[in-house]
């Protein structure tokens, strides 16, 4: 059940009446059963989890809204569940087909909220995730027509973005030396909860819209599917959104000939950097950011701060190298002079990356994050993978098969994360026509099943039945969740077995409430959604006069090993990891929102929904 369909449309009678909705969803009793919020499809497969210490099966059964027995069965003891914190129980009730609203689940003396059965419970999900992105546009306003609510409109912000290198202290005590240029960085999105703009994390979050593009491009995101304001161009909505992204990134390409005194090689952690003189052209700077952290709430266009460039790295531009790569490819017929454009700057962040390999986000600054990466072997790979599907050069073949990330390497295919991308690279080779040879084709689509079939293997030895280990709650957990999702979905095309796709409904089911808090991590979406996001703009507990998010955000999610803002400071030690979540605005290690969450959601959701 989505609950943007009870919101009302006035501003004012949002603020109250939507509040107050959720306010009493958040406080209603907490069902000991826990299931997804938003149903389960007629066929599909049906997970639910039952607090329970019993050692011995409960009998269950599945009620219709007549109170009808629909099915009936006997649980399944786990016992202790680390990652909960709870001994469990699971119940499969797959058996359960008939489409139908208002069912029930009763396991021995407990009872599940009612929940529906339909063709299509994931219907809109997709539309909502991928919505995130404009609402998140840097430059542009955002405007009533393409919102659901007029609260979430807002006027252009950051529109002439052109700065120049940061120049003085870091928080370190290391004087940077600036740069004597300046780039136009205007368009883009807002990386998370603040405004800046980051070129690695951005490009992870471009490739996955890229490859949804070409997956559900004609159908769940075809011309006018989303409500952009460039709809009706004849252009597929994921592209006209992915390349507001993809001109931001192309503009962060430092200029050819520039040379810029930077930190080269490894250095430790809070120690004095020292800088040395490289020919920096075609590298692509890091990230674009405020010079402090500005207060929440804030609206982007009241943003007060100064903003500059900050130094460039390899990992930012292979990054650039491989985006700009698929973009040659993705555009090549839809728009020829972008798709040369977006070749040349691969060509060029590549051979840039080459010529300076060890050029790392070491710096520490105010005003937004490092996403510092010291191994870049996996994004050379990417990117090598990324220019020989656009080009089918022999150059690119050769670095491809010198990676230790080629299969038969060492990690393949395994987590995506902005510091892990190996994965992207393989599933590109497994997704296009290439030159490999059909040895080298059948290794790229082992290591990819290989990957899935480890996650359902995590999934069965968990009580709460999701591919994620009690070790595996870090900062963006849910993040991570769907990308694994993508890995089992692809496993599923590449062999059609049902059991990938039931560990893709798992990892849906736990997203959207079938977890040990039972909350719904998408805003909007199901009984207990997100509500309260770490987000600048969409800070209405901060302040009632903000707006509450719009559906289709995802929250961060459990994160029990990097509890580093005050609220999960204060739940340290006292909570299961993944119970360790609170929905408040205060928490960024914990319910932050950012782009490369919501690019998987909108992946895994428009797969789902075909």
């Amino acid at each position: 059940m989505r609950l943007k369909a009870m919101i009302a449309a006035s501003v004012l009678a949002l603020n109250v009446s939507a509040n107050a909705f959720a306010q009493e969803a958040q406080e209603a009793p907490v069902p000991p059963v826990r299931l997804s919020q938003v149903g389960f499809e007629t066929d599909g497969r049906k997970i639910a989890v039952a607090a329970s210490e019993a050692t011995t099966p409960l009998d269950w059964r599945v009620v219709d809204a007549s109170g009808a027995v629909a099915a009936s069965g006997s649980s399944e003891p786990f016992g202790m569940d680390d990652a909960s914190g709870q001994a469990v129980h699971r119940i499969d009730f797959s058996g359960v087909t008939a489409a139908g609203e208002g069912y029930r689940l009763i396991v021995g003396e407990m009872e599940s909220r009612p929940f529906t059965i339909s063709e299509r419970p994931w219907a809109g999900l997709a539309a909502d995730a991928a919505s995130y992105f404009y609402q998140n546009r840097s430059g542009i306003e955002i405007a009533a027509a393409h919102v659901e609510r007029p609260d979430l409109a807002r006027p252009a912000a950051h529109v002439d973005e052109t700065l120049t290198c940061f120049s003085g202290e870091d928080m370190n005590g290391n004087v940077w030396p600036g740069c004597d240029y300046s780039l136009n960085v205007g368009g883009g999105w807002y990386d998370a909860g603040d405004h800046g703009k980051y070129v690695v994390n951005g490009g992870i979050a471009l490739w996955t819209l890229l490859n949804a593009h070409e997956r559900f491009g004609m159908t769940t995101f075809a011309d006018g599917a989303l409500a952009l304001p460039e709809a009706g161009n004849g252009v597929g909505d994921l592209l006209d959104e992915a390349r507001w992204q993809m001109e931001f990134m192309l503009a962060m390409q430092v200029p050819d000939g520039a040379r810029l005194s930077v930190p080269v090689g490894r250095f430790e952690r809070g120690a004095a950097l020292t800088f040395t003189g490289i020919d920096a052209g075609g590298m692509a700077h890091h990230k674009a950011h405020d010079v402090r952290w500005t207060a929440l709430p804030m609206a982007p266009h009241d943003d007060p701060e100064k903003r500059f460039l900050y130094a460039p790295s390899t990992a930012a531009t292979l990054n650039l190298a491989a985006t700009a790569a698929r973009c040659a490819r993705v555009w090549r017929e839809v728009d020829p002079a972008f798709s040369a454009r977006c070749l040349t700057a691969a060509r060029r962040a590549f051979a840039a990356a080459e010529r300076n390999p060890e050029v790392y986000a070491v710096g520490s600054f105010h005003g937004g994050g490092n996403y510092g990466d010291e191994d870049v072997g996996d994004e050379f790979y990417w990117a090598a993978a990324e220019l020989y599907a656009a080009t089918g050069e022999q150059a690119f073949a050769d670095r491809l098969r010198s990676s230790l990330h080629f299969p038969d390497g060492q990690g393949a295919a395994g987590n995506i994360a902005w510091p892990a991308t190996a994965s992207l690279g393989t599933l590109t080779l497994a997704s296009v026509e290439t030159g490999l040879s059909d040895e080298e084709g059948s290794h790229v689509r082992a290591a990819l099943i290989a990957a899935a079939d480890g996650y359902l293997t995590i999934r069965d030895a968990e009580g709460f039945a999701v591919p994620f280990g009690e070790g595996d709650y870090n900062w963006g957990s849910n993040g991570d969740f769907l990308n694994r999702a993508m890995i089992l979905a692809v496993a599923h095309d590449l062999t059609g077995q049902a059991r990938y796709r039931e560990g893709v409904v798992d990892v849906m089911d736990y997203v959207l409430g079938r977890n040990v808090l039972d909350r719904s991590y998408v805003s909007g979406w199901g009984a207990r959604p997100m509500m309260n996001p770490h987000h600048r703009f969409w800070a209405h507990m901060a302040d009632p006069a903000w707006p509450l998010p719009p559906a289709g955000a995802l929250s961060g999610g459990a994160n029990s090993r990097a509890m580093t803002d005050p609220v999960a400071e204060a739940m340290q030690g006292s909570c299961a990891p993944q119970a360790c979540w609170a929905d408040h605005f205060e928490s960024y290690a914990m319910n932050e929102v950012a782009i490369n969450w919501n690019a998987p959601l909108a992946w895994v959701a428009a797969w789902l929904d075909q």
